[in-house]
């Protein structure tokens, strides 16, 4: 079964051919990164009018990639639940359109549920169940992957996300947007134990996080160093936040995963990327016998191959959606989408 995915939750307009949710055929992404810096994060307005821009050449040149025509697509998957509420619109009433006009399937996909599809992209041998972390600029969760479409949220931020605190902190330190990436290649020159940064913690819920006041104890730093005329070594503040992040994301997974009685475990999302965070999450499961699964760089970030994927057991386990399919600007992972024929 060959499916046509087309992600536009923020500030990528992505478009792939995904085969049977394992062999991706086509991925196209357009990004916006260099035209949100100026600003030093994503504008919805802007990112919303590159899509309505975008979205038309790069589906094309999806379908162009793989070598199949419209008439040779068996579904269309589209990102409809979280993101940005005007990105995520150009991408669903775009699918709707296609969908309609070509007399295929429409299949909502929830965007995370599609960040730890990314993983059986790159992992042919991965079933569920197992437990996966998933971390970037709007979302920490750890995530029961029960089934193929049954998830169960076991933890998740209580303020900023891990990715949201990486470019916070990244901007404060003085470095471009998005943040993550200068952070970790700074993290590689810097001592991590340099500066002590606080782990919260979140009273009653060992399993959620919170990182708003370790960026506000890294802007406080910056801050206080300002005022008495010291120098900070960025290096250092980088590797040291990073480290920090780092242990708080590993500990609750391995904690939880103790718990819950996980062997499997994965990672997902732009943060996992980050390198200082693989190779925790390895030593982890090395000290504790775990199997991880992490998928490769290019599957971290937003793309449309992990929407495929993923829309490709929606499409086994649920009947097409309606073209009354709306966006969804919030929606837990364990939510069903109501529209439906």
């Amino acid at each position: 079964m060959k499916i046509l995915a087309i992600e536009s939750s923020c500030d990528e307009t992505a478009a792939a051919v995904v085969e049977d949710g394992r062999r991706v055929l086509s991925s196209v992404i357009n990004s916006q990164v260099a035209e949100h810096r100026v600003y030093g994060g994503v504008v919805p307005e802007i990112a919303s009018r590159r899509h309505c821009e975008n979205i038309v050449p790069v589906v094309q040149g999806a379908l162009d990639e793989a070598g199949v025509p419209l008439t040779g697509i068996d579904a269309v998957a589209v990102t409809a639940a979280p993101g940005l509420i005007g990105a995520l619109l150009v991408g669903v009433n775009y699918a709707k359109g296609l969908a309609l006009a070509a007399g295929k399937p429409l299949v909502p996909v929830h965007h995370i549920r599609g960040h730890i599809a990314a993983n059986y992209l790159a992992h042919p041998e991965l079933e569920p169940p197992f437990l996966c972390l998933v971390v970037s600029g709007g979302h920490t969760h750890i995530v029961e992957v029960r089934s193929y479409t049954d998830f169960r949220v076991v933890g998740r931020t209580r303020d900023d996300a891990a990715g949201e605190a990486f470019d916070k902190s990244a901007r404060a330190m003085g470095f471009p947007y998005p943040g993550g990436v200068y952070i970790d290649e700074a993290a590689g020159r810097g001592d991590p134990g340099k500066y002590k940064l606080p782990k919260p913690r979140v009273e009653g819920a060992p399993y959620d996080f919170s990182f708003s006041g370790l960026k506000t104890a890294v802007i406080n730093l910056l801050h206080n160093a300002g005022q008495k005329g010291e120098e900070v070594d960025a290096d250092s503040l980088a590797a040291s936040f990073q480290r920090t992040v780092c242990e708080v994301l590993t500990s609750h997974l391995e904690a939880a995963a103790k718990e819950l009685g996980y062997r499997v475990v994965a990672a997902a999302g732009g943060v996992s990327a980050n390198s200082g965070l693989r190779a925790a999450l390895g030593e982890m499961c090395r000290k504790n016998g775990f199997t991880l699964y992490v998928p490769p760089l290019s599957l971290c970030g937003d793309n449309a191959a992990m929407i495929g994927a993923q829309g490709y057991y929606e499409f086994l386990a649920n009947p097409p959606a309606a073209l009354s399919l709306n966006a969804a600007p919030s929606m837990d992972i364990a939510a069903a989408f109501s529209a439906r024929d």
